[in-house]
């Protein structure tokens, strides 16, 4: 339980909460923790999400296919991120699937009680910080407007780049994407954002090792 504190109080949703607080949290919020093996589906498209999740190890992804059977990446999420706010405390059926994309702890918390009436105080301050992770949410899509937004693969990419290095107020950043999610996620093909890439390199605007990108400013 010690390991668990020390890796809660740096999320967002417990940060900053001493030992007795995060475990009366972890009780409000029926807090489950489940493996889940790389490639395994953990919800399945049109199918509710009872609880969202907080990755304690390993990472996920979220997709949607389009009209056309077009696989979509709406969103990644991985060790310390949560996902699935806005349809665990909805419960609606939407045409999302999540895939783990490694091997994936997941303590899955459930939300029915922030819409009960009490007001004690660690009901209050879990609904503010359930608030505060919706918002973030809704800054991640607006982050994906803006590079959905852009008309040129070239365009999309460089305002990806920026924005996750804003995010780790570095130049220097991994990743989060493989080279196929974030095909998907910006809405091209993975030979065609792999050209790309590789004439970014050579016309020096980007260095690329492996899954770590560094944007060169002139």
């Amino acid at each position: 339980m010690l390991l668990l504190y020390d890796f809660l109080k740096t999320t967002k949703l417990f940060q900053s909460m001493d030992a007795e607080e995060t475990l009366q949290a972890l009780d409000f919020f029926s807090a489950k923790q489940a493996h889940y093996n790389k490639n395994e589906t953990i919800k399945k498209a049109n199918a509710k999400l009872s609880a969202f999740g907080l990755v304690l190890n390993g990472s996920i992804t979220v997709y949607m296919d389009d009209f056309d059977g077009n696989c979509l990446v709406m969103s990644s999420a991985q060790k310390g991120d949560t996902f699935g706010e806005s349809l665990c405390f909805l419960q609606r059926n939407e045409p999302v699937y999540i895939i783990a994309t490694q091997n994936t702890d997941i303590l899955w918390l459930h939300c029915e009680r922030l819409q009960d009436d009490c007001n004690c105080s660690i009901s209050c301050a879990l609904r503010n910080r359930f608030i505060a992770l919706l918002a973030n949410r809704a800054l991640d899509m607006n982050n994906r407007i803006q590079v959905l937004s852009k008309f040129t693969i070239r365009d999309k990419l460089i305002t990806y780049f920026s924005q996750c290095a804003n995010r780790t107020k570095s130049d220097t950043f991994t990743l989060a994407l493989d080279r196929s999610s974030l095909a998907a996620y910006i809405g091209t093909e993975r030979s065609a954002l792999s050209r790309e890439l590789h004439k970014m390199q050579k016309e020096n605007i980007i260095e690329i090792s492996k899954n770590k990108i560094t944007l060169i400013r002139k």
